[in-house]
């Protein structure tokens, strides 16, 4: 953050029980850099995704008196360009209609969420997303839930709200770690991508076709099989879903809309493009 090319107001760095040097770099950079200001949570026993909400929630709370306009949440396992945030920055400005910006990531092994992904350019991934702050308020922020799915939901009722929200192709950042492997393996975090999957409301029909591209693919075979199974356990469990009916039914019409232009293109005999092609 300190290489790019414009600064935030303020930057509050979460130590949400770090149990390395963390909290000592912090200090050590808030104490020459006046916009960075370290922040402890207390602690606690329970890890689980819905940290990520409180953590942003009790940093939200610390810029009470600024004046801004945008406000995001980083991981702290991703890098980019110098000029990234200043990039994104000039998206909003272009756009007084864009309510939530990122980009697209890649992680080792030549994986790129644009390419190899299903979600498409509408969805901001959670390893950096820039709220417009009037966004942001009107989607009452992130809202903690276990089991995951916190980015998403509050990027999709963005859009259920009437703001464009975009993933934008020209830039990338670089996650450092295999998303959803924090705490388990390639397949295991499938299987469980799988299971949010069903609680965040997603279609079977949807699910099938998803599962049969990843399947496709000879390098992500078994991971494509992790993420059905992920789903089928879970609609089969009946897992309690943590989104509203309304948003359930705006995210099955996107889901149907996208796999009929995906048709559509088909037919066509044209080269699909999952991360541009729209409803």
């Amino acid at each position: 953050m300190l290489a790019q090319t414009m600064h935030p107001v303020k930057w509050v760095i979460i130590n949400d029980g770090s149990t390395d040097r963390t909290p000592e770099i912090i200090s050590r950079y808030a104490a020459t850099c006046d916009w960075i200001e370290r922040f402890d949570m207390p602690s606690h026993r329970d890890r689980s995704f819905a940290a990520k909400a409180q953590c942003f929630n009790a940093a939200y709370k610390e810029f009470g008196g600024l004046e801004y306009d945008l406000i995001g949440h980083l991981d702290a396992d991703i890098t980019f360009e110098p000029d990234y945030i200043e990039f994104l920055l000039k998206k909003f400005a272009e756009n007084p209609t864009l309510g939530v910006a990122g980009t697209p990531f890649l992680e080792e092994g030549g994986y790129d969420s644009s390419r190899d992904g299903f979600e498409g350019e509408y969805y901001v991934t959670g390893g950096c997303q820039l709220f417009r702050r009037e966004c942001l308020e009107e989607v009452g922020g992130y809202i903690p839930n276990k089991a995951g799915g916190v980015d998403w939901i509050a990027v999709t009722t963005a859009r259920m709200k009437g703001w464009e929200t975009r993933s934008f192709r020209e830039k990338r950042f670089f996650h450092h770690r295999k998303a959803g492997t924090a705490e388990r393996g390639s397949l295991g975090a499938a299987y469980a991508f799988g299971e949010k999957d069903y609680y965040l409301g997603g279609s079977a029909l949807w699910e099938i076709c998803r599962v049969a591209y990843q399947m496709a693919k000879p390098p992500v075979f078994l991971r494509g099989l992790a993420l059905g199974l992920g789903f089928l356990s879970a609609a089969i469990r009946r897992l309690r879903r943590p989104v509203s009916g309304e948003l359930l039914h705006f995210h099955r019409q996107e889901q149907m809309k996208k796999l009929k232009a995906i048709l559509r293109t088909l037919v066509h005999l044209k080269r699909v493009d999952n991360f541009t092609v729209r409803g």
